[in-house]
């Protein structure tokens, strides 16, 4: 089963020094129907003014990964993990029994454009972790290079959940393909540009979630960034 949800569905809060959609239920926005999928709970794409940007505050049991799409965030963490990231940094803190942090656009003159991630880890109450790195356009063209995953293969930085998170860059005749497991999930948010996914359209903004399915075709990108998750299924 396939299902397509299109950019302007997505829940929206603009606070002025933040401009931020939501693909699945936060903060104000909250919708029975996207409360997330699988171990996935959140996806928020976020611009952040020059300045501007998340004081000290909180958070438990959550892993939360930070993917750099432009500009510069500033991060600052109780355990004293300091840093500036960007276009092409991904970053994971593990809250685990909990964590207060920070995160600023580092710039006085540009938005930064950034996409926060939350994964429900698969075990509460772990001793909070940090993990960064640097992966270039050169890894991700023409294919899926994998960001994220539970042992840190290939590479990867470690998550606390069995899922994997791909990010890839297509343009014309690029493609690549992604096996489901027999009960797993997979879902796409497309960054930007146009990309047919298992034969659907799908533009910057866009998401499909696909259950029951055995395979992922990636295919006819027009400037496409996409992050592929491979995840557990319901239970």
């Amino acid at each position: 089963m396939m299902e397509l949800r299109r950019s302007k569905e997505r829940g929206h809060a603009n606070l002025g020094w933040l401009d931020s959609y939501h693909s699945f239920s936060f903060a104000h926005y909250h919708d029975p129907k996207h409360m997330g999928f699988g171990p996935l709970r959140v996806i928020n794409d976020d611009k952040i003014q020059a300045g501007a940007g998340f004081g000290t505050h909180g958070h438990k049991d959550m892993e939360i990964i930070t993917y750099v799409l432009e500009g510069e965030l500033e991060h600052k963490d109780s355990m004293g993990n300091g840093s500036v990231l960007r276009p092409g940094d991904v970053q994971r803190m593990s809250a685990g029994t909990g964590v207060m942090h920070s995160e600023f656009n580092h710039s006085q003159q540009v938005t930064t454009h950034l996409l926060q991630i939350w994964i429900i880890p698969d075990q509460a109450g772990v001793t909070p972790g940090y993990q960064e790195k640097h992966f270039t356009n050169a890894e991700k063209e023409g294919r899926l290079c994998l960001l994220a995953s539970k042992t840190g293969q290939d590479g990867s930085i470690s998550i606390h959940q069995n899922a994997k998170l791909y990010a890839g860059l297509f343009h014309a005749e690029q493609q690549a393909e992604l096996n489901i497991a027999p009960g797993r999930l997979a879902y796409v948010h497309v960054v930007k540009g146009t990309i047919s996914l298992n034969d659907q359209v799908l533009s910057g903004g866009d998401a499909l979630k696909l259950s029951d399915e055995q395979v992922l075709r990636i295919q006819h990108g027009d400037h496409a960034e996409v992050l592929v998750f491979d995840l557990p299924g319901f239970e």
